[in-house]
């Protein structure tokens, strides 16, 4: 975590602060949480204080800023991997504040503000109707429920690129009312770790063929620890049918890749260099 992130997606990831409460059926095997608990940090739940940074770590995106200026392609920041930034807790409250300073005075770089509380951002973000050109907000939409409960409050926000994380995907979405509009880019992939749940491809076949439909960028991050068993030595390796029939076997999420019919998908919304 940190300068040039192993994510996908973004280019750096700035973490304001770590911790967070688990609030939808995506949390259920949070990378995140067993990270923290990995190195020692009980910082997960409603009761434990979040960890907060050092002045060294505040200091890190002012430096990335001035590396990018006159780039060719803007960095992505994505904030934060190990919190939620509209977590509503009466601590967080100073260092939000100076989360949306920092972001101010870092004009080089867009900052990618993924959320599962899009219903909070009203009330937590100080830039009303004007939001700076740099941010990009994001909510995880994993299951149809979470999207139409989500998605008309990120509907509501008028930053420059509104997205989402159908990551992991655990069920199949039929968001094309949302891609006319409201939803400038959809990232998607399947869970990954020691209690992964398999997806069906034709779940990422069905939202990548909505995005085509209507002009929306899509990234497929990953397979996760499940891939379809086409071509794989069954028998070695364990087995399971995802929800549509497939057979998903696991290998692991590197050997799992990202190959989506054949190819690996890594756009990004219209106006933004690749």
């Amino acid at each position: 975590m940190g300068e040039n992130t192993k994510i996908e997606w973004a280019t750096h990831t700035f973490n304001p602060w770590w911790g967070c409460t688990k609030v939808s059926e995506a949390c259920k095997h949070c990378y995140a949480e067993a990270w923290a608990k990995r190195v020692g940090q009980d910082v997960w739940g409603p009761k434990p204080a979040r960890r907060t940074m050092s002045e060294q770590h505040w200091a890190q995106p002012v430096t990335w800023n001035r590396k990018a200026a006159g780039l060719a392609e803007r960095p992505r920041v994505f904030c934060a991997s190990m919190a939620d930034v509209f977590e509503d807790r009466d601590e967080l409250l100073p260092h939000r504040a100076r989360l949306f300073d920092l972001i101010e005075a870092t004009p080089n770089l867009d900052w990618l503000l993924l959320t599962k509380r899009p219903q909070n951002v009203a009330g937590l973000a100080r830039w009303g109707q004007e939001w700076p050109e740099n941010v990009w907000l994001g909510t995880t939409v994993e299951l149809q429920a979470r999207a139409e409960e989500l998605l008309p409050y990120l509907e509501a926000v008028p930053a420059k690129v509104r997205f989402i994380s159908a990551e992991p995907l655990l069920g199949p979405l039929s968001i094309e009312r949302w891609l006319q509009g409201t939803i400038n880019w959809v990232i998607t992939g399947g869970e990954s770790g020691p209690k992964a749940r398999p997806a069906s491809p034709e779940w990422f076949r069905s939202l990548h063929l909505q995005c085509m439909q209507n002009s929306v960028a899509f990234h497929f991050k990953q397979w996760g620890d499940w891939a379809p068993g086409d071509g794989i030595n069954l028998p070695a390796r364990k087995v399971q049918s995802a929800p549509d029939g497939t057979v998903m076997v696991r290998v692991g999420k590197k050997a799992a890749g990202r190959v989506l019919d054949g190819a690996e998908w890594d756009e990004l919304p219209m106006g933004v260099a690749i």
